[in-house]
């Protein structure tokens, strides 16, 4: 993993697709310019700004890894300015790319563990890099058990990787929504109460989470429940960051940021924001 040279400059990258993923989320491919391709070295976890020139930047966890493709890959939800401005580009259009920040989720020491993946509406993004990680590398791991909730079906991401997940050896995919529709047949609550009922092992696991800072709390408290200890479970926070240097202070827990000290967390490092959520 490369730190850049200067973390505020942008690189230049034409979009090469973009696709629906559910309802108000697009994912966007994005194919850097051939002089900056090689400076561009990142790891399941990170993230990064994306431009809208004109418009504005925000940070979004990379869903890909660079093995599989030169494409960088975005899921992003129309909720603002700057994403709603994305929403609207057509593939060939030149966007800003700065990064790769933040820590990564540390791949080789999951290495031999057993993985429980928890992701919830589009914090599922980062995530998809985990997956996708450990399915390339599937020796390397133990049972894989992804958790994977929306708040109704129409917002449930990767829909269109469901099959190649349940097709991997020693793999698992649990589906939950809040809300069903009428032609939802799976299980319906909480992730929370989706992980009570899969009741996954803590031996030799390695818990993995991102959503909401409420669905995070809850799904950590769970899992104490089911005897797993703070340093199995590994969280990536999504915090409303500005900088993505540790400049601002948009992002500050304390004395520490998630854009520099994070996004990727251990429970135990983060438990006193997860008690302030309310």
């Amino acid at each position: 993993m490369t730190k850049v040279s200067n973390p505020m400059k942008p690189y230049l990258g034409t979009l090469t697709g973009v696709k629906d993923l559910a309802s108000g989320i697009k994912l966007f491919q994005v194919v850097l310019d051939d002089a900056t391709r090689e400076c561009f070295d990142y790891a399941p976890g990170q993230f990064a700004f994306l431009s809208a020139f004109g418009v504005g930047e925000a940070p979004f966890g990379l869903a890909s890894v660079p093995w599989r493709s030169e494409e960088l890959e975005f899921a992003i939800m129309e909720v603002g300015t700057v994403t709603s401005a994305l929403h609207r580009m057509e593939p060939g259009e030149i966007v800003g790319v700065r990064g790769p920040l933040g820590n990564c989720f540390p791949m080789d020491e999951f290495k031999g563990k057993h993985v429980v993946v928890l992701g919830g509406g589009i914090g599922g993004a980062p995530l998809r890099s985990v997956i996708q990680t450990i399915l390339d590398r599937r020796a390397d791991y133990g049972r894989l058990d992804i958790l994977w909730a929306a708040r109704e079906p129409s917002l449930l991401i990767f829909t269109d990787e469901y099959d190649e997940w349940r097709a991997a050896p020693d793999t698992a995919l649990h589906l939950t929504v809040d809300l069903a529709d009428g032609n939802w047949t799976g299980h319906v609550g909480l992730i929370t109460q989706l992980l009570e009922k899969v009741s996954p092992s803590p031996e030799n696991t390695i818990a993995i989470i991102c959503g909401p800072p409420m669905m995070i709390k809850f799904t950590a408290l769970t899992l104490l429940k089911l005897d797993f200890v703070p340093e199995q479970m590994i969280m990536t926070l999504e915090a409303k960051m500005k900088c993505g240097i540790g400049k601002c202070g948009r992002c500050n827990m304390g004395d520490r940021f998630v854009c520099i000290h994070g996004p990727v967390f251990t429970c135990t490092e983060v438990y006193d924001f997860l008690e302030s959520v309310v």
